[in-house]
């Protein structure tokens, strides 16, 4: 990553990046206009965008649904809350490449994706929390914590570390607290 970095002549300072003059007058270079941009656009890409778009109402109701979620149980059973914000990444606006309808599928995708992840760790810290035992079938993608969880079938195991598991979550968070 610092080898691409350096070869793009870019200077990350906080959240902004800032690239070199010769970088950034490609970058314009690049940079499809508007009307070329839609004049050359693919018509299904245009007739399924506003299908697209409209997902965009039950991702905000299942953020806030999370948020609301988390704020309220995790507090409950003393399970550290997720950050919200380490989820989401917007830093593709600084792209002198993409023009003004590019930039918009940029932090449209950065959104789901950001919510995905988020949801996905709330959702792996309440597992955890209650049921933390491995499926029969193999798990396609597993979150970061299956690998801790106990055996399927294994009952013994189960009562043995439900209590060890659990007080992982809550260790997590006074670690956390402790940076």
């Amino acid at each position: 990553m610092k080898t691409r970095r350096a070869e793009l002549q870019a200077d990350f300072e906080e959240k902004r990046i800032h690239f070199e003059e010769e970088i950034l007058a490609q970058h314009k270079r690049f940079k499809m206009g508007l009307l070329t941009y839609m004049s050359s656009a693919n018509w299904l890409s245009v007739v399924t965008a506003p299908i697209i778009y409209a997902v965009i109402f039950p991702m905000l109701l299942l953020d806030i649904a999370i948020t609301v979620y988390q704020h309220i149980c995790f507090r409950a059973y003393g399970i550290p809350r997720v950050v919200r914000g380490d989820y989401f990444v917007y830093d593709r606006s600084h792209l002198a490449y993409l023009n003004a309808i590019e930039k918009i599928n940029c932090a449209y995708c950065s959104y789901g994706n950001g919510l995905m992840a988020y949801a996905r760790e709330v959702v792996a810290r309440t597992e955890q929390y209650w049921c933390p035992i491995k499926h029969a079938r193999k798990v396609l993608v597993a979150h970061p914590y299956y690998n801790g969880f106990v055996d399927y079938g294994d009952a013994e195991g189960y009562q043995r570390e439900l209590e060890n598991l659990r007080a992982k979550l809550t260790a997590m968070g006074q670690s956390d607290s402790h940076k």
